[in-house]
């Protein structure tokens, strides 16, 4: 009887065992040119995203969809005449699986329009869209089984390379189907050590990242576990056959040549599988892991000779490797804005090159073993046990010096009833009336939020959500994740809800920010500038008698220049993220900007007046929740382990409020998440400085919260020569208020530095604190001021000097609608405005 052919053989005539060099060099050629403009685009697309972010721009949501439909158009060509031209069989697979790579990365790119802070929805789209890729790519795949007579039984057996299979000698009949059905789900030895391999890849990353929160965790995992299937489906038996034919194979033909091709298709899955920045260490990690599928295949083949091939290692290792970048770094946090220290970018990219190595050591190990021509396949046993210790190694690292737990983002649910404030009644002038504002104001407020938020805290805390209310912004942060957010948003009494930043911890310590500059002799130059040495020296005022609240990354408590300027207490410090009970400041930013308000030995504005300090800032990130913190922290003081609703302490409030920092959409906050809190702060008698920001010389760029708001004074940024630095944001504010207020000097400003040194700083963050600083000389110099916001805030700017302003380009649009949207009233002058107080 004539033997029928497999049901896994090429239906087509046999393409001609020597075709000539030119299709392989031309498979060389476009393998080339895939690399280049995968990892080029996949580089630039996230450096854009970096640049527009820096730069404070909208999120450009048809970016990444465009990278991607581009990779399609420059690569497709080639990978289509590659995969139908050449008459070498290897040759078309090689096409036929890089056209199917790109096809996905052009796919799996349209998902990155979806906004980073909503990591879960991407990773549930990831892990559908890649799963139904899967499934149409195996049934694009499976071939046609060729009709047999009746009684003819199949020729060659099926294994499913697990250690189970069909056809003779694998039992027939009902009495043989249970055995057989239960040989197929018990993983063999080649299954097993792609295990083993996985678990390798995953050591890093359990070692040096963090996993999110409990449902981003198993979004993760379900999309690692797609991408896994996806290249399973594309790198099965009948791919990798077309490089080693012969029987047997030639195993190092197999690994060579057939891994390369592997290592090019898993480039391509790999750009495509993450969020903007998760995917950037897959590129580098599992493109070797082509390799070891090779040398796995081709202890498989040997195995089974004549059988179908099982892809259930390509699908254990893919979705193994794929499951670090994915669950244990936030794309959030791969960013340039944390990459001047030891911080997220750093470890991932350190676990990225760990996870270079491990792969190229599974790959050399693998084909060194697996691929020999007389090699052999280890025993299960052997397999099972490599694959067990991996394992166990897995768990002790991610249990010791990992970071083991979840870190998911928390819910910041902001309440449609708001305190009401109107018709305080009138206060007398000076402190004492400012104490009496401020006292009404914080009852007003806990009155508001207990009434307001019983039952939902009720409801919260019965889920086991950890309810954290707040009442400076009737608010109340909770853990959750898309359902609790879409089961809060339905509630009647939530106005709306915002994702609340939380950061992933770090395996070690981003280390402290030190300054190299020397100590200085006199006053500064921003100093003189705005002549604040005069009213020193001319009109006997430093600040005394005078607090000013300090928002930031912290204060190096022991600085020289700040230490006898602590007011003490048990009221006059708190760190919401590490409950430091000192302050401290690893960012060093908060120390230069506190030094520059009220520090002492000529870098202080006001260096006789006294500071209270709170943490809002973690590595250079906050969120909704810590910046309110801080800001009710400045309303009403208490001390440490207190409860804001009733230890507070509004007669210790700060005078004025230094904040160089905020909050931008890619923290949680929107427009006017904060509005409520600085009016409130407007209302008590709380002066409340804000940054302009850093984001020019874009017009309309002031718009990150606080800084638009009409009851905070804005302040801008100019150089030595009084023109306004080209960084400093400029309005209109979004409404079309006229911003920013003042101006001050903001670029080469010395501070102080944590550690007892000194640095230079650019940014209108180093302006800041100075208006703050004037404001405390003007207060100390009549304390009859003190609480009155608005007449200090027309003081200092009917004694502002002016300044030039500096545009983007010639064109009248980069004008910003006029010299008032760039300059404001001008630059402050200390020795005016104290004067006009007096």
């Amino acid at each position: 009887m004539q033997a029928v052919p497999p049901p896994w053989a090429d239906a087509r005539p046999p393409a001609d065992p020597r075709p000539g060099p030119w299709p392989v060099v031309a498979a060389v050629l476009t393998g080339c040119w895939i690399v280049a403009v995968a990892v080029f685009g996949q580089a630039a697309g996230w450096l854009v995203d970096q640049l527009l972010l820096g730069l404070g721009r909208d999120r450009v949501v048809w970016l990444w969809p465009a990278v991607s439909l581009l990779a399609v158009v420059l690569v497709g060509t080639p990978t289509v005449l590659l995969a139908l031209l050449p008459r070498s069989a290897p040759v078309r697979a090689t096409g036929r699986a890089w056209l199917a790579g790109v096809l996905l990365l052009g796919l799996f790119g349209l998902l990155r329009a979806v906004p980073p802070v909503h990591h879960e929805a991407y990773l549930a789209g990831l892990a559908a869209t890649a799963g139904l890729a899967a499934l149409v790519l195996r049934r694009l795949a499976r071939p046609r089984r060729p009709r047999t007579p009746a009684g003819t039984p199949p020729v060659g057996p099926r294994t499913d390379g697990t250690g189970g299979s069909s056809g003779p000698g694998a039992g027939a009949g009902p009495a043989a189907a249970g055995p057989a059905r239960r040989a197929r789900f018990r993983p063999g030895p080649v299954t097993l050590l792609a295990m083993a391999a996985g678990f390798a890849l995953l050591l890093p990353w359990a070692w040096l990242g963090a996993l999110g929160g409990l449902l981003e965790t198993v979004l993760a995992a379900l999309a690692a576990a797609a991408l896994g299937a996806v290249a399973g489906a594309l790198l099965d038996s009948s791919f990798w056959d077309r490089f080693a034919p012969g029987n047997p194979p030639r195993p190092a033909r197999l690994v060579l040549v057939g891994g390369l091709v592997a290592g090019v298709a898993l480039l391509l899955i790999a750009a495509g599988g993450g969020q903007s920045g998760a995917q950037l260490p897959a590129l580098v990690t599992l493109p070797p892991a082509g390799f070891a599928l090779a040398a796995l295949h081709a202890a498989a083949r040997r195995r089974h000779p004549a059988g179908r091939v099982s892809a259930a290692p390509a699908r254990w290792l893919v979705g193994l490797a794929a499951f670090g970048p994915l669950a244990f770094a936030d794309p959030e946090e791969i960013t340039l804005l944390l990459a001047g220290t030891r911080d997220v970018p750093f470890w991932v990219a350190v676990a990225a090159g760990a996870g270079l190595a491990i792969a190229l050591l599974v790959a050399v190990t693998y084909g060194v073993l697996l691929a020999r021509p007389r090699g052999r396949t280890p025993r299960r046993r052997t397999a099972a046990v490599t694959a067990a210790v991996l394992l166990v190694a897995l768990a002790a690292v991610d249990a010791g010096p990992g970071q083991p737990g979840l870190y998911g983002e928390r819910l910041f649910v902001v309440l449609r009833e708001q305190a009401d404030l109107s018709g305080l009644p009138a206060a007398a002038p000076g402190r004492a009336g400012r104490n009496a504002r401020a006292a009404e104001v914080y009852r007003r407020l806990v009155a508001t939020a207990d009434r307001t938020q019983a039952g939902l805290r009720r409801d919260l805390s019965r889920l086991g959500l950890r309810p954290t209310p707040y009442y400076l912004v009737n608010a109340i942060e909770v853990d959750g994740g898309p359902a609790v957010r879409a089961w809060l948003s339905g509630r009647s009494e939530v106005a709306r809800v915002l994702v609340s930043q939380r950061l992933r911890p770090l395996p070690a310590p981003a280390g402290t920010t030190r300054g190299t500059d020397p100590a200085p002799t006199g006053p500064e130059w921003n100093i003189r500038r705005i002549g604040a040495d005069q009213v020193w020296s001319q009109l006997g005022v430093t600040g005394t008698g005078i607090v000013i609240g300090s928002s930031d990354s912290g204060v190096d408590g022991r600085h020289p220049a700040l230490a006898d300027g602590f007011r003490g207490g048990d009221d006059s410090w708190f760190d919401p993220w590490d409950g430091t009970p000192a302050p401290t400041d690893a960012g060093g930013h908060g120390t230069h900007t506190l030094g520059s308000a009220v520090g002492r030995g000529g870098i202080g504005v006001a260096p006789g007046a006294q500071w209270v300090g709170c943490v809002n800032l973690d590595r250079n990130l906050g969120s909704p929740a810590h910046y309110l913190d801080c800001l009710q922290f400045m309303l009403a003081p208490f001390p440490r382990g207190g409860d804001p609703f009733t230890a507070g302490r509004p007669d210790r409030a700060p005078d004025i409020l230094t904040n160089s920092w905020g909050c931008p959409g890619i923290e949680g906050c929107d427009a006017g998440v904060l509005r409520p809190a600085t009016a409130a702060l407007d209302a008590a008698g709380i002066f409340v400085a804000a940054a302009a920001g850093n984001t020019g010389p874009w017009c309309a760029s002031i718009d990150d919260p606080p800084a638009p708001y009409p009851d905070v004074l804005t302040v801008g940024a100019v150089d030595a020569k009084d023109r306004v630095a080209d960084f400093s944001s400029r309005g209109p504010a979004p409404g079309g208020a006229p911003k920013p207020d003042v101006l001050a000097p903001g670029v080469g400003v010395r501070s102080a530095m944590p550690g007892g040194g000194y640095g230079t700083l650019d940014g209108t963050s180093m302006a800041t604190p100075q208006v703050a600083g004037v404001v405390a000389l003007m207060w100390s110099a009549n304390p009859s001021l003190v609480g009155d916001v608005d007449s200090t805030r027309r003081l200092l700017r009917e004694t502002a000097t002016p300044a030039t302003p500096t545009y983007r380009s010639s064109d009248p649009v980069d004008a910003c609608g006029g010299p008032a949207d760039i300059t404001g009233a001008g630059v402050v002058n200390a020795y005016a405005a104290v004067r006009a107080a007096r």
